[in-house]
Order: structure tokens, then sequence, then C-alpha cells
């Protein structure tokens, strides 16, 4: 082996601080110190360095029998962000939700020698590699936890932070009440099936939060896996919620896409998609999630929009969903948004979802505008805007 090859893992790794650096995913000296300590590679062990140190890349732990990723290492720029979120310091305790090993000494580097981390899975397989590689990289002073974190933190005393590394469709009660008076609970939380990270401080019995960034994670399994509607609307188009009130009638609506196509341009300027889609999917009556393949996107039949999936409103015969244009009509650059509607109900939903289009470019276009609650306990009825029940609570989502 050369020289440069043996030096690769630390050159790398310097290399992808600068970068998260740059990109303001880190922003702290301890985070950058943590990332710079903890070599990423040895928990990954079979995968490329390039991969390994790949600021946006993943690193597959375990997959189910179709071969979807049900376990991760996640990128290394969503890491940063949610370690910044949770701003761990010296000697306190802190439970990270969902295993990998990685963000488990992360953490171990923040809370120095006088803290402690628990790292917690529901899956024997993940915890046992973490907790090898976690001791071949010398972090054996993480503790590692076989548990559905559902009802799994009885016994483990309080936290000053909790991280979640799994997408979480509700929060437990048994969450809140484990965080310290002034705790912080950092979760990548999925409503109507978008998700945040959120960085949660303690309000009374609930939670509130204004920190909030884009990310992805893999759901939550065991008893707090996310109820989970799905229909095909044709081969390559799928419609998704976890809204019960929802209807999905997968003929009709079917029916209606392979009909007449109706676009209403909205007159407002497209901009910070993931803000956008934030407040739409938020506060449109009846939300669901569009997904098409390339196959069908290239057809035409259905906007590019939706091929990492996209906001819809829905009703029983009826689709409406967020499109864009350049901005040609007032002759600046950018895009502008409109609606593609298709059914008999199409000109009454896409004026509808034209009207929050026009709001939130009026009212709430900036970044971190939103404020937002979980409040335990049973929903108002019928939901306020900006409202999505959960099984132990709701959210509340207010823009200013």
């Amino acid at each position: 082996m050369t020289q440069l090859e043996a030096a690769a893992p630390e050159v790398l790794r310097a290399a992808m601080v600068r970068a998260l650096y740059d990109q303001d995913a880190i922003v702290s000296k301890a985070v950058a110190a943590a990332f710079a300590a903890v070599p990423r590679h040895k928990f990954a062990p079979e995968a490329p360095l390039e991969q390994a140190y790949d600021l946006h890349g993943l690193l597959p732990v375990k997959k189910d029998s179709y071969g979807l990723n049900i376990s991760v290492i996640s990128a290394p720029h969503l890491q940063a962000v949610m370690q910044e979120q949770a701003g761990v310091e010296p000697g306190m305790r802190v439970l990270e939700i969902g295993s990998g090993g990685y963000n488990a000494a992360i953490t171990q580097e923040l809370v120095g020698p006088g803290g402690e981390v628990i790292s917690l899975d529901i899956d024997r397989d993940v915890i046992d590699r973490a907790r090898r590689y976690l001791d071949d990289a010398g972090y054996g002073q993480v503790k590692t936890l076989v548990a559905d974190a559902e009802s799994g933190l009885a016994g483990l005393g309080k936290f000053d932070r909790i991280i979640a590394t799994v997408a979480t469709w509700d929060i437990p009660p048994s969450w809140i009440d484990a965080l310290t008076e002034k705790g912080r609970l950092v979760t990548p939380l999925t409503v109507c099936g978008t998700t945040r990270s959120v960085a949660f401080e303690r309000d009374g019995n609930g939670l509130v939060s204004r920190s909030y960034r884009l990310a992805s994670f893999v759901p939550m399994q065991g008893d707090g896996a996310a109820p989970d509607r799905k229909v095909m609307l044709r081969e390559g188009v799928a419609l998704q919620t976890d809204n019960e009130d929802v209807p999905l009638n997968a003929a009709a609506l079917g029916r209606a896409l392979e009909g007449d196509r109706l676009e209403l341009w909205s007159g407002a300027a497209y901009d910070l998609p993931d803000e956008l889609e934030w407040f739409v999917t938020l506060n449109l009556p009846c939300p669901a999630r569009l997904y098409a393949g390339k196959d069908v996107i290239d057809s035409g039949l259905v906007e590019p929009s939706a091929r990492l999936g996209v906001a819809a409103l829905v009703s029983e015969d009826s689709i409406a969903y967020r499109t864009r244009r350049p901005n040609a009509t007032t002759g600046t650059a950018g895009f502008e948004s409109g609606v593609v509607a298709h059914g008999p109900q199409a000109e009454a939903l896409a004026e509808q979802y034209a009207e929050l289009l026009r709001l939130w470019a009026k009212d709430h276009q900036r970044r971190g505008a939103a404020t937002i609650r979980y409040v335990h306990g049973e929903a108002p009825s019928p939901l306020p805007p900006g409202a999505a029940r959960k099984r132990h609570g709701y959210v509340t989502v207010t823009w200013a």
C-alpha cells in the first residue's frame, strides 16, 4: 500500500468536513471536531472510501426481502444538520433511536468522557453490527440496546437530547416524558408523506419547534410504524396518504388521470420548493402524495414534479397537483407555479390549490417561517388548517 493510499481516509474525511462547512451543514467548531475525529469508513468497511465520505451518500446497513433499505447510515450532510439542531454539549445524556454506529460515535465525541450515549434499535442484526463497529473504531463506551422505541424507554431515565435517525410518524408520550425539563428532541417527523428533521423543545405537556430541515429517512418499524394507505392509479403511478379522511378511489382516480388535463397558472413565483411543499401539504384539505415513474413522466401523462412525490389534492373522482413553468409572463428569471388537474372536479380543485400557491408567495415565501407544535391528546374535529392527526396526539403548523 502506498503512503497516499494509507492516508486516503484522513484526506477524504478532512475534505468532507471542509465541504460540510462550505454548505453550512456544519456551523460549530464542536460538530466539526466530532466529524473530523470519527472514521466513518470503519462503520461501512464494505463500501469504497469515496462512497463512505460522499456528502450526500447513504450507506446501506440492512435490506428487506425486496431489496429495499430498512436500515442505513445517513448521509454526512443530513447527520451534520441534525447534530447542529441537537446542540449536544459535554456531559449530556443522549439517546439515539435507530442505530448504525457512526452517528452514535459522533454524539459520543460531543458529550465527551463525562457524558453518556445510548443507541437503541428494534433490530438485533443492526445493533450487533453497530456494536461491532463501535468497538472496532474505539467507541466501546457507547451503550447499545435492542428495543422497540415506541415502548422501550422505560427504566432508561431522563435524557438531555433524544435524536431519532428513522422517520417518525408520531411521537410517543414516553419520548416527551424521557426529556429533561430543558431537553430537546430531534426527529425526522413525517406529516402527510413528507418528512422534515424537526428540533423540538418541551412546551408544557407537548413540544414546539421553529427549527426544521428537509430530510429523508427509512421509516420506523414496530409499534410506531406509520399507517400506510397506498393505491396504484395505473402502472407507474401511485397515490399515498396517511390521512384516514382522504378518499383513495383508485379506479375513479385512474380514469380521471387518463382523461382531460386542466392547467391553471397561479401567477405566483415558484421558489424555495421544500418550504412551499411543506406549506401546501399541511394546508390542502384532502392531501395525498402523487408518485410517478420515469417512463410515465417521459410520456407526458404526469409532470416531473411527481418523480420524488408531490403534494396532491384529491376527491373521490378528481386530482390536482403542483407543477411549474419558466416565468415568461412577468419577464423575470425563475419559474411560475401552477396546477395540473384531472377529473370532473378538476376546475374546483385546481383553483383551491392555486389559491394556496398565491397565499404562499404573497405572505410566507421565506425560509423558516413555520412554527411546529406537537400536542399530546385527542385532536379537535374537524382539524384546523395546518394540522394533522396522529396516533397519540396531533401536529399543528402555523406560518408567520
